[in-house]
């Protein structure tokens, strides 16, 4: 009896340590089950989560005031949620009717910080809006809201004023801009939505100072590009003009400008030539002189190429007879560009010319839209030309190669000889980067005192020294084609192709494609005749027969022939048998003629050229072609030479033929 007495004892002492022991095992103590989650130990979380703070906040009976209308609408909650239920149909923020309520917004959940964001576009100014958590948003335990979580806010009032931002014409300081044309319709774009009720012709106006007198427009005011449009009939030529946009307009908050705003503009001639060559009066016009007349075109537009023709542009002479000129063509210098070039068909004859553009309803005319410019009347000038001999013929300036000057042909895509006897013989330097090689061989770091090396088996004969990225050094060959990209540029015209140059004013070779006549043939200017000059092909240039290059007895005269495409030389057969020549006389040197070609050149079969080729692309020299001129590939594009019995040399090389010079 005593030992079952003293074993009960012994168990009524031990169960709460037992107990203790099981309670701290199943994480008790209060805290919530590692399995079963809050609440009792050993039961289910059943405990609904809670919103612990709001942005913006939540004040009661609200709305809280004041809030900043790109505020992130936040929820914070007091547990873990599941993310998924955290989205726009359980998270809404809406507005009351005009109010649209901001249903595109971006509703997300971070973990971390157990926060859910409403982010939207910016809200509208002084209104209020409800924001709602519903009991769709559940914790990780599935446990929903008790009750849907609303809260409430309003806006900020817009007070911020609105500015304009972009004017036609454009807004310059201290202004006015010039050039403007008279057909002009003057705009302003607002950086917000305005009341187009506020934008009419009393808070947008346009005047003038008297005698002018100011013109009356219609102004209109578009929703979808917040622009205020002034229209009125065409302005007055060489007038200055006031816009201004006063504080009577304002925006959807009824907010005005902070103060006028103001801009000027000074319109310009309706059209009208802006000066020629020869000049009005010129006693000393060479008998090959073209006639040039350039325009001062309304800012933004350019001349009507259709207008610039034979009726347009006519020159008579000499006096006192009033027969026309017959021109070989007549053409503005590009589609966008403003000189007319009247080429006549043969020299001018000694004598006083008339030249005349043709104004009013069918004269030259611009692009403006939507009313074309003509000028008012007809524009006349004279001038006189004199005997060959007896003038200064215009020419360009000479050409600068820096580093490249000795160099014979350069090339960045590497060289091509078929060994056709004779083999290629280049008389000067060679320039190869930055893919050095010939015939498809790696060209080796020390070939530069002796030539080409092996070249796969096919070398080109050469009289001088070949320059790689590795030889001499590692910085000339780079500075050399520097140099030779420079002198490209330097006769490009400035609308390219392929980039952006220099050189302008060239006068047009409509029938580029077709230069040159056979040998014996009547000298045309413009076809297989040349005097110095700059003249421009908004096509290729193509020469298939003889075309002579006239000095005019100046050793400095310079020939530069831009091509918007390919140069290039037709096929023919070896002397004395028809082929292309290019005849250099009266002091004309190959030295100082410049082809520039915005794409590649192919020069046919036993041509012989006259001449520098500076080309974006390839140069190809067929089977007996030679070259007086330095041969440049690759000015922008990938180049390779390509020969075949070819003969290039540097005009004035010791090597070189006597007569290349």
């Amino acid at each position: 009896m005593n030992r079952i007495e003293s074993t009960a004892r012994r168990l009524k002492w031990l169960m709460p340590v037992l107990l203790t022991a099981l309670v701290v095992g199943c994480g008790g103590g209060g805290g919530k089950d590692p399995i079963l989650g809050t609440g009792q130990v050993g039961m289910l979380d059943l405990t609904p989560p809670t919103v612990t703070s709001t942005t913006p906040a939540t004040t009661v009976p609200g709305p809280t005031l004041g809030v900043a209308t790109n505020t992130a609408i936040n929820a914070v909650f007091s547990e873990d949620m599941a993310p998924a239920t955290i989205t726009a149909a359980s998270f809404t923020v809406t507005c009351a009717a005009p109010c649209a309520s901001p249903a595109s917004a971006t509703v997300s959940y971070a973990v971390a910080t157990k926060t859910a964001t409403f982010a939207a576009a910016a809200l509208t100014a002084n209104t209020t809006y409800t924001a709602t958590i519903t009991t769709g948003a559940t914790d990780l335990a599935g446990n929903a809201l008790a009750s849907n979580y609303v809260w409430t806010f309003t806006t900020a009032p817009d007070v911020t004023p609105p500015t304009v931002t972009l004017t036609t014409p454009v807004t310059t300081v201290p202004g006015p801009t010039l050039g403007v044309s008279v057909n002009t319709a003057i705009n302003a774009v607002f950086s917000e939505d305005m009341v187009p009720a506020t934008i009419a012709a009393t808070s947008f106006t346009v005047t003038c100072a008297a005698p002018c007198v100011s013109p009356a427009g219609t102004v209109s005011y578009s929703v979808a590009s917040k622009t205020a449009t002034f229209a009125s009939a065409a302005l007055t030529a060489n007038t200055t003009y006031t816009a201004t946009i006063t504080t009577a307009a304002t925006d959807l908050a009824n907010n005005a400008l902070a103060s006028n705003y103001v801009w000027s503009f000074t319109t310009t001639g309706v059209l009208s030539v802006l000066s020629t060559d020869p000049v009005s009066a010129d006693a000393t016009a060479c008998p090959s002189a073209t006639v040039n007349a350039t325009f001062r075109v309304p800012s933004g537009t350019q001349m009507d190429p259709a207008t610039i023709n034979p009726t347009t542009f006519t020159v008579t002479g000499p006096a006192p007879a009033t027969t026309s000129v017959t021109p070989a063509t007549v053409a503005l210098d590009g589609p966008t560009g403003r000189i007319a070039t009247f080429t006549p068909q043969n020299p001018l004859a000694a004598g006083i010319y008339t030249a005349t553009i043709k104004g009013g309803a069918t004269g030259v005319k611009d692009l403006a839209v939507p009313v074309a410019n003509g000028m008012s009347g007809d524009f006349t000038w004279t001038f006189t030309a004199v005997v060959a001999g007896s003038c200064t013929a215009p020419s360009p300036s000479a050409v600068n190669l820096g580093l490249a000057a000795p160099f014979g042909i350069a090339a960045t895509a590497g060289v091509t000889n078929t060994p056709t006897a004779p083999n290629t013989l280049i008389n000067g330097n060679a320039v190869l980067t930055a893919t050095p090689t010939c015939n498809l061989v790696a060209a080796p770091g020390g070939i530069g005192s002796a030539g080409f090396g092996l070249c796969g088996g096919s070398a080109p004969s050469m009289n001088g020294t070949v320059i790689t990225p590795t030889f001499p050094d590692t910085t000339t060959a780079n500075a050399i084609v520097a140099d030779l990209r420079a002198a490209y540029l330097s006769i490009t015209p400035p609308a390219g192709p392929p980039a952006a140059g220099s050189l302008g004013g060239g006068t047009s070779i409509p029938a580029g494609t077709t230069l040159g006549a056979p040998a014996g043939n009547a000298l045309v200017l413009g076809d297989n005749l040349f005097f110095p000059g700059v003249y421009t092909s908004l096509t290729s240039i193509l020469i298939s027969g003889d075309i002579t290059l006239d000095a005019q007895n100046d050793p400095n005269a310079t020939f530069i022939f831009q091509s918007s495409s390919t140069v290039g030389a037709a096929d023919g057969a070896a002397s004395p048998s028809a082929h292309t020549r290019i005849l250099l006389i009266n002091g004309a040197k190959a030295s100082n003629v410049w082809w520039q070609a915005g794409s590649a050149a192919t020069i046919g079969t036993q041509t012989e050229w006259q001449g520098n080729i500076l080309a974006a692309g390839d140069i190809t020299l067929k089977t007996g072609a030679t070259s007086c001129g330095r041969l440049f590939a690759g000015a922008f594009t990938s180049g390779a030479f390509v020969f075949d019995s070819n003969v290039v040399s540097v005009p004035g090389n010791p090597s070189a033929p006597a007569t290349c010079k």
